[in-house]
This record gives C-alpha cells, structure tokens and sequence, in this order.
C-alpha cells in the first residue's frame, strides 16, 4: 500500500514539472498504430515494473512514466490534444474535464495482465496457467542465428470494458447468491429426510456479478480471442527443443495474473526455399547435437579413380571443398569428417567465454554405379577385367571354401529325438 501511495505522489509531481515526451518514452514514432502503443505499454510496462526491479527508483520511476504516456495515447480524443498542445493541453484538459490529475499505474497493468497489478507476489494471488507452443526454424536460422517473429492465438482482459463485461462500467453484486456465486438447494431424498447441495449460481453463471448493458465487443465474458505477436530471437547453436519462456503472456483474465508463455523451439523439415540464401546445399544437413551430417553420392569413376572435386554450400553461404587426387579410391560408405565445419556450440554450453567453437561435419560417400553401358565402353571394360582376372583374380568360393553343390543332410528316419 505504501508503495502504491508513493507512486501516485510520484505522478503528480511528473505532471508539474512536466515530463518526457510520450512517443520516445514508448519508443513510437508519431503514427504508430494502435496495436503498435499497446505491444510497446505491454512490453515496457512488465520490463520496468516494481516487482521485478525492488528498490531501483529509476525503473519505478519508468513504470509510472510509461503508464502515463500509455492512458494518454490510447485515448483517442487525448492524443490528438497531445499531438496538437503537448504536456500543458492535457494537464488543462483533466482539469477542465474534473478528471483526477494522478492515475494508478498498476490498475492500468491488471487490465492487460489481471490480478492487482503485481506479478502474482502479493499475498498468494491467484496465477493463471502456463501455454505452451512449438514453434518451427529452419535449421539454418538454429546456425547463423537469427531475431524474427511468431504470433499466437489467445485470451486477452477485453479493452473495450476494460475487463468489467460491462458497456457502462456498472456491474451488481447478484441478488441471489449474494455475490459468492454459488447457491444452496435443499433436496427431499426420502420423507423426513433432506439434503443441502451447493450448485453454481444458475442467475449469475457462478460469477457473484450481473451485468444489465454487457459490453459489445466481449459479449459480457471480459475475455476475447485476439492475435498477439511476439519477437523471437535464435541464438546461434541453439539446441532442438530449447524453451524460451515469456513472462506472463499467456491466457489473459481479470480474475488472475497471466501465466508464461512458454516457447519450444523444433527444426523445421528442409525444404528450398525462394530465395538465394535459403537453397543452400546445407538446408539439407542433418543434425545430431554439435555435428552435421551430410551424404555425397559419387560416380564409379570417381569412386575408383579419384580426380574430382565437389564444392558444397553451407548454411551461411561459404563453400567445404571435398576432393580427391588421381589414384585415390573412396570405398562405398566411406565417412570423411571434416574439422570445425558443424554446428556452432550454443555460448550457454561453453565453459569460460571460450568464443564460437563449432562441432564436425560427418560426410558420408554413397557410391552410385550405371545402369547401363555402352557397347563400345562394355567391351573395353571387360578385356581390361579379364586381362587383370587372369592375372591376378581371385576366385571367392574357392578362397572361402564354400562348396559347388549343395550339401546333403543325413536321414534320421524322418523324426527328430530331443
């Protein structure tokens, strides 16, 4: 409470002796948009707020300021007084208006992220549940790293009534359930013999409230279903199935502070993508942990006779250069490891600032053979087979003395003894 009073006193004195600019304070440009205020109030407001700064005057200081410059832009008719006289026009509107000079920045919180205004830490408020999503990066976006932006669907405290449900702001206490929102009826189970059950208020829905001019927008519920986006920033190295938690964005009521949002991150199956830097050889890398893996299909030529060169693309664009030199064979299913070309490891991951330290790419050789030949080319190969079989071949029954027949199994009378 004394906390809260501070605050107040705090915003009259902003409103004498004048105060930041209420665009800069948000970080807006003079045409921001609607949404554009309130993602900017929503993210500043839960960056700087009390609980989560104890004893810095600075960011409590923020938190008023930031608060103020949200209840003036978001109204319509204030801003354009703002935009047109600044500071002075508005604080001669409130008075001109009867409207109360100091507001109370943790009401205007609650409506975004219920409860009281405070991050759940007063008292034992009452906490929302957490939601969860899986969200999709291209594995090229888990390498080079990478800020982009997800949107989700959720509950979000309604605007238009501010969370109350109601058009004109006035909500009752139910007549008949005094507002606990539940009833007792007395049910006759056998003559002489009754029973007391506790049911929902069937007039109230077991809110403890009514509503006689329900809001327009929300229908009465206080709740409504909107997009939200988020910004999204991929370190490099980042592991599959990471979570990046965002605090009290989840399901909104006035009944409770917002949960987290709680975000895994999956890689996304490779595809070519539109663009130059998204066809990329390395789009279609698999990952294990540090290391990448890769499959090089050669020919027969090449497998048996070297003499080739392959330059295979990154995930950021530079070139691996695999080769071999005339003479040098690769047998089929060969895996070549090549030095520092995996996955950057994950700074989290490293011990004592050791800087970007990147795994191995595994390069495996798949050698494809023709499915048909030349008549020419056939004849050639087969007189410089033959001539080297004669020289030197080997026949592998006879090596691994396997049999020319089959072999005959001896008769045990035709049953078998155990």
């Amino acid at each position: 409470m004394l906390l809260r009073i501070a605050l107040l006193l705090a915003c009259l004195v902003l409103l004498v002796l004048g105060a930041e600019d209420y665009y800069k304070l948000l970080g807006l440009r003079k045409n921001a948009t609607d949404r554009e205020i309130k993602k900017a109030y929503k993210n500043l407001s839960k960056k700087y707020h009390p609980d989560k700064n104890p004893g810095d005057e600075t960011a409590n200081q923020k938190f008023i300021e930031i608060a103020e410059a949200y209840e003036v832009l978001s109204d319509e008719e204030q801003r354009k007084i703002y935009d047109q006289y600044g500071h002075e026009g508005i604080k001669q509107h409130k008075a001109g208006g009867g409207q109360r000079q100091g507001h109370d920045p943790f009401d205007l919180f609650s409506r975004f992220f219920g409860g009281s205004g405070h991050f759940g830490h007063q008292g034992g408020e009452r906490r929302g549940p957490n939601m969860e999503v899986r969200v999709a990066i291209p594995l090229r976006d888990f390498y080079n790293g990478r800020k982009t932006e997800f949107t989700i669907e959720k509950q979000a405290v309604c605007s238009a009534c501010e969370g109350s449900g109601s058009s004109d702001g006035h909500v009752d206490t139910c007549d008949k359930c005094s507002g606990r929102g539940v009833v007792i009826q007395r049910q006759q189970l056998a003559p002489g013999l009754f029973q007391q059950v506790q049911m929902h208020c069937d007039k109230c829905g077991g809110k403890g409230k009514t509503i006689k001019h329900p809001c327009p927008v929300c229908s009465g519920s206080r709740v409504v279903r909107e997009s939200e986006t988020h910004e999204l920033e991929i370190e490099k190295g980042m592991p599959k199935g990471v979570r990046i938690t965002y605090e009290n964005e989840a399901d909104e009521s006035p009944d409770y502070v917002a949960g987290d949002l709680i975000v895994h991150l999956v890689e996304q199956d490779p595809v070519l993508g539109t663009q130059e830097h998204e066809r990329t050889d390395g789009t279609f890398f698999r990952r294990r942990g540090k290391d990448l893996f890769w499959r090089e299909v050669l020919s027969l030529r090449e497998a048996w006779m070297g003499d080739w060169t392959r330059n295979v693309t990154h995930l950021d664009g530079h070139v691996v250069q695999l080769s071999r030199k005339r003479g040098e064979v690769v047998q089929p299913n060969t895996v070549e490891v090549v030095k520092e070309e995996g996955m950057p490891i994950w700074h989290q991951q490293l011990e004592n600032n050791e800087g970007e330290v990147y795994g191995d790419l595994h390069v495996e050789y798949v050698v494809v053979l023709p499915d048909m030949m030349d008549k020419s080319m056939e004849k050639d190969f087969w007189s410089t087979w033959e001539k080297y079989r004669k020289k030197g071949g080997v026949r592998l029954d006879e090596t691994l003395g396997r049999p020319d027949g089959p072999i005959k199994f001896p008769d045990d009378g035709g049953h078998d003894e155990l």
